[in-house]
């Protein structure tokens, strides 16, 4: 009995759990956009990657990681880039909710994950700004999604952009909204300073405007792209405001898949 007493006074003193670390990490899909965020158990997928990426997508999930169930996918626009690998992920994992800013869109790519999301039974749903998700102790702010701008055929600024926190740190993910969208969060008074920025459209000079990036003020600034792209992603235009602000540009084409680690104080670059 002195023994059992013993181990619960010393469990009531001990000091608090530290929080586990939150992970993410920026899979090289070539020229688009995948990312998976895990953290205490959860995991989020951002984006899927290009149709060329599919095998990687599903390798990386699968074998990699071993992951079976994922909490969330956010689809941040329709854009094939982007797109193309959910249905995949949807094959490897039980998804629990998918949002995306369109429930509708005229491409296979998008007619698949809308497939594979229906046999699952995985609900859609277009998120409201504002709106909040819980990722273990992360938190993620939807801080924009203009579903109206595919109506004025700027399907890039539909982009959900979305802010993680953790502890003291903090990951902003803007799929491929472009300046209209950075204006109209700045203007709105949304809080954009985060520690790490996944740079926008792939580093294309419609996006990261100075003021925007001002706003941010990123210690790492992570451009996921394809190698020799035709598109001549990330533009130097970005490329020199990025060095304006003594940001560090990690980039998928000169690395490879980027993993950041956080453990709600500092960030870290897994080498």
């Amino acid at each position: 009995m002195k023994k059992i007493i013993s181990i619960i006074l010393l469990l009531l003193f001990l000091p608090a759990i530290a929080l586990a670390d939150l992970e993410v990490h920026f899979l090289d899909v070539g020229q688009g956009d995948c990312a998976v965020v895990l953290c205490d158990g959860s995991s989020m997928v951002i984006d899927g990657g290009p149709r060329g990426a599919a095998d990687k997508v599903y390798t990386y999930i699968r074998k990699t990681l071993k992951l079976r169930h994922i909490d969330y996918i956010v689809s941040t626009h329709p854009h094939v880039d982007h797109v193309a690998g959910l249905a995949t992920v949807l094959n490897v994992a039980q998804v629990d909710l998918i949002l995306t800013p369109v429930l509708e869109w005229d491409s296979k790519a998008f007619s698949n994950m809308l497939k594979y999301a229906a046999k699952q039974g995985t609900p859609i749903v277009v998120p409201n700004e504002g709106d909040t998700l819980q990722l273990g102790g992360a938190t993620v702010t939807i801080l924009h999604c203009w579903p109206e701008a595919i109506e004025q055929g700027r399907a890039n600024d539909s982009s959900i952009v979305l802010r993680i926190d953790y502890g003291n740190t903090s990951f902003l993910f803007t799929g491929d909204a472009e300046d209209w969208s950075e204006y109209m969060m700045i203007d709105a008074g949304v809080n954009l300073k985060a520690d790490v920025l996944k740079i926008a459209h792939h580093g294309s000079a419609f996006s990261s405007t100075m003021e925007f990036l001002n706003n941010v003020q990123p210690k790492f600034a992570v451009i996921s792209v394809g190698k020799g792209n035709p598109y001549s992603h990330p533009t130097e235009e970005v490329l020199e405001r990025l060095r304006d602000i003594g940001a560090l540009v990690l980039r998928t084409d000169e690395l490879g898949t980027i993993v950041l680690r956080s453990d709600g104080n500092s960030i870290a670059l897994d080498r």
